[in-house]
């Protein structure tokens, strides 16, 4: 029993190792990324006005939502896989990441309409179909973007993200400039789309060698029900501030305030969550294929599940109580002094970062295990939880609440600092407490390790 100890410990150094390359690769590539965003943002900040980050915030939240259906828990599925099964579960999935992506753009286009009359504002209707073109060139790549996640490659994904953010946010502002308005947000990620399939069809060379089959189609969706409900929900919850502050936010005698206020919100949001969610999207996607490979071994598991949480605190709880302490200096000088009235809002939505990628690692413990049913579980309690919370905050008014105190203390934009508070609270109170029972569902004190 004594010879298993060295290869287990040479194991975990390498998976441990691999982890800690792997977010170090996509952390360069968010970084990278999330620079050239803030000098893009500085930029659209100057040429764009608070209606066109409103319309932005709005076709983006489309976005966001037909994407979240574009992984119907493919490429979970595939990372998870067993080898033997691996080729069939591949050809079955290229064609189905064909019929979502084609299927979503057509319901994208629909949308597109009741989208902009429920907000009141036509404008939508042509940049939201628009936006929808990229969907028909990414199934190209889908799986061979998974499989090179799966071989825990993720060199190459870092480098084709940093591709396209470069190339993206160069266009954004040649457009911002040139005075497109919105388009500028809208035209790039299209013109872009197909740097994807270049970089990932010559670093993997997987290619589909079937016709049309829906063979492993049930086997899919058998797995992936539950985690495209927790996709779901949230996006849900990532962007629910943003359709209720477009919407029910109103003042009498100012057309489209809601649509302006959004605006300097998904500002504030941005200037404040963007670089600490670069970090956060790049230890998500490291984690999963790092905790699926030690899965097997309870003990490595959760020794590579503490590291990852360990690695998780040293980056963002330093790098948030930075970026908001300093953000009363850097909005107005980067930005512009249009801007300051989000200070606020990036504050509050910055701290808002702190326990997010801990609930999101126990998230991704509970699919490692295959417990994602769990996690879909507590995604419908905390979406609940959050939509009340931030409707109450977008209706104090309707609730009989004297928002004249609050107009006093907090200024013109009270509404849309207290949607942000309502963001922080509720993120500060329940993430910490799930974190807490998946790690001990998992880990139980009383289990033998």
């Amino acid at each position: 029993m004594r010879s298993i100890h060295p290869v287990i410990n040479i194991i975990k150094k390498k998976f441990s190792g691999q982890f800690i390359r792997n977010v170090g690769w996509l952390s360069i590539s968010e970084i990278i990324y999330r620079v050239l965003r803030l000098g893009l943002v500085v930029i659209i900040a100057r040429y764009l006005n608070r209606h066109d980050y409103g319309l932005g915030a709005i076709i983006m939240t489309v976005r966001e939502f037909s994407l979240t259906f574009a992984d119907i828990g493919i490429s979970a599925k595939i990372i998870q896989a067993e080898e033997e099964e691996l080729e069939d579960l591949c050809n079955s999935a290229y064609w189905l990441s064909w019929v979502v992506f084609f299927s979503l753009f057509v319901i994208q286009s629909i949308a597109a309409f009741p989208i902009a009359w429920f907000y009141k504002s036509p404008n939508l209707i042509l940049p939201i179909i628009v936006s929808g073109i990229a969907y028909l060139i990414w199934p190209l790549s889908t799986i061979q973007k998974t499989l090179i996640q799966r071989e825990n490659r993720l060199k190459v994904i870092a480098i084709a993200n940093s591709a396209q953010n470069f190339t993206g946010s160069i266009l954004t502002a040649i457009f911002a400039v040139l005075g497109m308005g919105v388009w500028s947000l809208v035209l790039p990620s299209i013109l872009i789309s197909p740097l994807e399939p270049l970089i990932y069809y010559r670093a993997q060379s997987w290619r589909v060698n079937t016709g049309f089959t829906t063979k492993s189609w049930s086997q899919i969706f058998k797995f992936g029900k539950n985690i495209l409900g927790v996709s779901l929900l949230r996006t849900l919850r990532n962007n629910l501030d943003y359709l209720l502050v477009g919407r029910f936010v109103v003042k009498q005698g100012v057309p489209e305030y809601g649509i302006q206020e959004l605006g300097l919100y998904f500002f504030g949001f941005n200037a404040g969550l963007g670089i600490s969610l670069s970090i956060i999207n790049a230890i998500n996607s490291a984690i999963l294929p790092h905790l699926c490979a030690v899965r097997s071994e309870l003990s490595e598991l959760k020794k590579s599940y503490f590291s990852s949480l360990k690695t998780i605190r040293a980056t963002i709880i330093p790098f948030v109580i930075l970026q908001s302490s300093l953000a009363h200096i850097y909005v107005p000088i980067v930005f512009g002094k249009k801007w300051v009235p989000a200070i606020p809002i990036v504050i509050l939505i910055c701290l808002s970062a702190i326990p997010r990628p801990f609930a999101d690692a126990a998230s991704q413990l509970l699919i490692a295990v295959g417990k994602p049913h769990l996690d879909l579980y507590w995604n419908i309690i905390f979406t609940f939880l959050f939509s009340i919370t931030i409707l109450i905050g977008v209706n104090l008014q309707f609730l009989g609440v004297d928002t004249s105190v609050l107009s006093v203390h907090l200024g013109e934009h009270w509404q849309i600092i207290v949607v942000a508070i309502s963001v922080l609270l509720v993120h500060i109170v329940f993430l910490p407490l799930f974190t807490l029972w998946a790690t001990n569902y998992v880990f139980p004190k009383t289990k033998k390790i």
